[in-house]
């Protein structure tokens, strides 16, 4: 997952390749409350691991559920109708409102002293309606904010059970889930109506929250969309096991990518066209707007069809999240796009409403928007602006505008934030990658050149970090070369050189800040031995290996940049990357850095000694013929002798910012 403060996506021209989603989180969580709720124990598998599954998880282990993960399967004990704990609880439930919907109905029928508390943005999200149907039930919520809001506290019951419990369908269908799911632990002697004030709308999440019940033993009776009855006697009951679907929602994003980017095209493994979820007609809305769609059992594909897209005009209530994918396909189309019935993005993560419109406007694009429409206009070549899209901490929002990398001007576009992903789709990013492609030249590179021991491999690791970029020590490649090569039973001498560039050519190696990874496997300290200087040197004197590795070194080029650092990256390797960065520091300060490095790693070192030696080394270096260490004529020249990483690591981000079409 991209942890960095943003992520710059160079300009994107196809896609093609296959995609396994993660479980849908509206799933995932329904179906750890329904296992919690149950006697007995249920083993969930390809449960989502994300934000607001971690948020449910932890609630779950509050209350005194057993819970035992194992990767994506998860074992719930369940509480079987009562809560094991008559102490007072606090819980965070951060921004999930799957959790704090769905917990808050739970807690009030099972009774207790909780407290459910979130972040600044959960205390903005309405919760009124519900509490109102709780307290007809009487159910006791105080709340400890502004009214209508979270947070809340919770006390003990007095259930009232003979009259139709009323909620609002207009706001969010999560108030309907919440008691759908609570009710059943009240229903034992008799049955429990509740009846839906105004529309009802995301009807197709309600529908997985009646399917899910009737796999944990529930069967709700519905009339039309206004009224559903609990039965007397209704207990929960373990499926044993359960398999969780991969969100729909999260496969719009890849169907509009099949629909946009040129390729031959996007698998989706994990949902099919049979998907118990709502958004899975997204599908149909794509294909509407032009794109080509075939599936089968758990898989979809999806090739681009009409070009430019069509303009449509939806009724979204259907598919609340996954129309925000949508809104920016609609900047590829022939014609302006209209959502409409849209006014429950209004209560989500943010004003989606207002946050769609807003960073649409930035890439260019005239909107129209109304208290539950957007009207989007496309924005045709030569209109398309740069633009830092701002995501709100909402993933939905990081997700969709990270399609407008697609736009036909070329334009590289800034995703704040890339972090917010994890609420849905923790490794969303690696996911695009991974079947995205571009120019080779448009995917940027920072060179980071200098002699030995003058940090490079620490700064060029810390910025790679913060832009979330690979990077490459250019350096231990001929040493990681030598190693593989011992491994694999071949000598270090012209005889196997052929052998050894074959292996250089596919070399598994990986970067991980100071650690450097062999298919997998850290090999850090066997190649920084000595012996592993000695045997770099036997390969590095072999021309077809140089050759292999130059080849090796510049499939580093990869989404969604590179950081590379050595002494020959700017002049040899790539003379064309946008920034190139000579790091020096002078002979003293270089050899008490390197002796610090071996005392503390306990091995005795003279510090004149080892100045002697850095002096002699550059020298070798820079009078060598074949790419000698020398600054490139367009790198900047950094002397970090008096300068900490952090300074280092600043500079070099300032000079890669004002060289970004971001300002």
């Amino acid at each position: 997952m991209f942890a960095t403060a943003f992520l710059d996506l160079p300009p994107l021209q196809g896609a093609s390749g296959t995609v396994t989603l993660p479980g849908s989180k509206s799933i995932s969580n329904r179906v750890l409350l329904l296992s919690a709720l149950c006697q007995g124990t249920t083993v969930v598998h390809d449960l989502l691991d994300s934000d607001d599954t971690r948020v449910m998880l932890a609630a779950l282990r509050q209350l005194g559920c057993g819970v035992h993960a194992d990767g994506s399967t998860v074992t719930i004990t369940g509480l079987g109708g009562q809560h094991a704990h008559h102490d007072a609880i606090e819980f965070f439930m951060g921004n999930a409102g799957t959790a704090m919907r769905p917990l808050t109905a739970a807690l009030s029928v099972l009774g207790g002293d909780f407290t459910l508390k979130g972040v600044p943005r959960m205390h903005e999200r309405p919760i009124g309606d519900l509490v109102d149907a709780l307290r007809e039930l009487g159910c006791h919520i105080d709340y400890l904010g502004n009214t209508g809001f979270p947070p809340l506290r919770i006390g003990q019951p007095k259930l009232k059970l003979d009259a139709p419990i009323p909620v609002r369908g207009d706001v969010s269908s999560q108030f309907l889930t919440a008691l759908l799911m609570a009710l059943p632990l009240a229903a034992q002697d008799r049955s429990i109506t509740i009846e839906v004030i105004g529309e009802l709308i995301s009807k197709p999440y309600i529908e997985i929250t009646l399917n899910l019940l009737e796999r944990y033993g529930i069967a709700v009776e519905r009339h039309g969309w206004q009224r559903f009855v609990i039965p007397a006697g209704s207990r929960y009951q373990s499926p044993g096991t359960i398999h969780v679907e991969a969100d729909a929602s999260s496969a719009s994003y890849f169907i509009a990518l099949g629909a946009i980017a040129q390729g031959d095209g996007i698998r989706i493994n994990g949902v099919g066209a049979d998907s118990i979820q709502g958004d899975i007609r997204f599908v149909e809305a794509a294909t509407q707007m032009g794109a080509q769609v075939t599936s089968g059992p758990n898989w979809l594909a999806i090739r681009r069809g009409a070009w430019p897209l069509k303009g449509i005009t939806l009724d979204c209530n259907h598919i609340p999240d996954a129309a925000m994918t949508l809104a920016v396909m609609a900047l590829y189309a022939d014609g302006p796009t209209l959502l409409r019935n849209i006014a429950s993005w209004r209560v989500k993560e943010t004003d989606r409403i207002v946050a769609m419109a807003a960073e649409c406007r930035k890439l260019g694009a005239t909107v129209e928007e109304g208290p539950d429409w957007l009207r989007i206009h496309p924005l045709p070549k030569g209109q398309w602006q740069a633009a830092s899209i701002h995501t709100y901490d909402d993933h939905r929002v990081a997700m969709c505008f990270s399609l407008a990398a697609f736009n036909a001007d070329q334009i590289p576009v800034r995703i704040e934030d890339p972090k917010c992903v994890a609420k849905t789709f923790p490794d969303y990013f690696e996911a695009l990658f991974s079947v995205a492609h571009a120019n080779t030249l448009d995917i940027p590179v920072i060179c980071i050149d200098g002699p030995t021991a003058s940090g490079k491999g620490t700064l060029a690791s810390r910025v790679a970090a913060q832009l979330g970029y690979h990077y490459l020590d250019s350096g231990a490649l001929y040493r990681v070369t030598a190693h593989a090569a011992l491994q694999a039973g071949l000598t270090l001498e012209a005889a196997d050189e052929t052998r050894i560039a074959d292996l250089a050519r596919q070399l598994p190696v990986h970067f991980e800040g100071d650690q450097v990874l062999l298919g997998g496997v850290d090999v850090t300290d066997a190649i920084r031995s000595e012996q592993g200087g000695m045997n770099a040197s036997k390969v590095s004197v072999l021309p077809a290996v140089r050759e292999a590795l130059v080849q090796l070194q510049h499939s580093f080029r990869r989404l969604p940049g590179l950081l590379a650092d050595g002494r020959d990256m700017g002049t040899v390797i790539f003379p064309n990357a946008p920034l190139k960065v000579f790091l020096t520091a002078n002979a003293a300060q270089r050899a008490e850095r390197r002796h610090k490095q071996l005392i503390s790693k306990g091995f005795s070192a003279n510090i004149d000694a080892l100045r002697a030696d850095l002096e002699a080394r550059d020298a070798r270096d820079m009078s060598r013929s074949v790419a000698p260490l020398r600054p490139a004529q367009d790198a900047l020249q950094l002397d970090n002798s008096s300068l900490t990483i952090e300074a280092s690591v600043e500079q070099v981000m300032v000079w890669w910012q004002s060289r970004q079409v971001f300002g």
